[in-house]
């Protein structure tokens, strides 16, 4: 399998989050956004739920915008390991398997709450519920309301304080382990690529021990190009990849204003990968 970073002459998005996750923009917002910016490719990939899948694919149809049904699972793991899952031909399956993620997600947001009442800072379920807006309450959901409600000056404040790992309020994650995130993707027809990894914070030979685990268990993909990586890092992985049989793919990591300075859109060629695969036709 050759790859390669060719002339670009697409427009794609694979891995961006709206506000039925982490992200502060809906799905129609995005989808206008993408058409503005002529991206002609687009995947939802929100943490750990599928809620906004169906209207995301509406409102980029509207658009003539080539969706891409998608997820991202944080894993359980000594370092950040995030799983992209893409094309779910049986999406219950993802579902079932979300229910958990989500009860754990839950019981996490009410150890923080705890521990942020421990703090001295009056807070509740119910008025996080309110600021995700009927959303997954997330981080970004605790760090708005502290700036909101004068605890800390701004977003950055509120994670090194309060909520980042370390921090007085940080409860871990329980979540499945990376393995088990490829495997429930390929069980639910879908296809698995390991996010960022220069988040991994691995070397090259760690990196590459990591990903020949994970390819046994069905891993597709590798996310190449990023907002996480220079250019060379782009071409280190799009290396990596082909060493490892694992097909390049590209995302911003798109989340609004809680990821400042991140635009939708990377430039790739038409041939950048399998589209077919992904149940797109260009």
């Amino acid at each position: 399998m050759k790859i390669s970073l060719p002339k670009a002459v697409l427009r794609i998005d694979m891995h961006l989050h709206s506000s039925f996750s982490d992200g502060t923009c809906d799905v129609a917002e995005i989808a206008a956004m993408a058409s503005r910016s002529g991206i002609a490719v687009l995947a939802l990939t929100d943490h750990d739920n599928l809620d906004g899948s169906e209207l995301f694919k509406r409102e980029c149809g509207k658009r003539s915008i080539r969706a891409i049904s998608g997820v991202e699972l944080s894993s359980k793991c000594s370092f950040t390991a995030h799983i992209l899952g893409y094309r779910f031909k049986r999406p219950e399956v993802m579902e079932d398997a979300l229910k958990w993620v989500m009860e754990r997600r839950n019981d996490r947001n009410r150890q923080i709450c705890r521990r942020l009442c421990e703090q001295g800072i009056n807070i509740s379920m119910e008025e996080l519920a309110k600021e995700a807006a009927g959303r997954v309450i997330a981080r970004p959901h605790f760090a708005s309301f502290l700036v909101k409600n004068g605890h800390v000056p701004d977003t950055q404040r509120a994670f090194s304080k309060y909520l980042a790992k370390g921090a007085l309020a940080y409860v871990p994650r329980e979540a499945y382990v990376p393995r088990d995130c490829v495997k429930l993707i390929r069980e639910a027809g879908g296809l698995p690529v390991l996010a960022h990894p220069s988040l991994t914070g691995l070397d090259e030979k760690d990196l590459g021990g990591f990903l020949e685990e994970l390819r046994s268990a069905g891993l597709w993909g590798l996310e190449c190009v990023s907002s996480h990586c220079s250019s060379e890092d782009a071409f280190k992985y799009l290396g990596i990849a082909e060493r490892y049989s694992l097909f390049p793919t590209a995302g911003s990591d798109f989340h609004g204003r809680n990821r400042p300075g991140v635009t939708l859109g990377v430039s790739v060629s038409e041939t950048f990968l399998p589209w077919a695969r992904l149940g797109i036709v260009l």
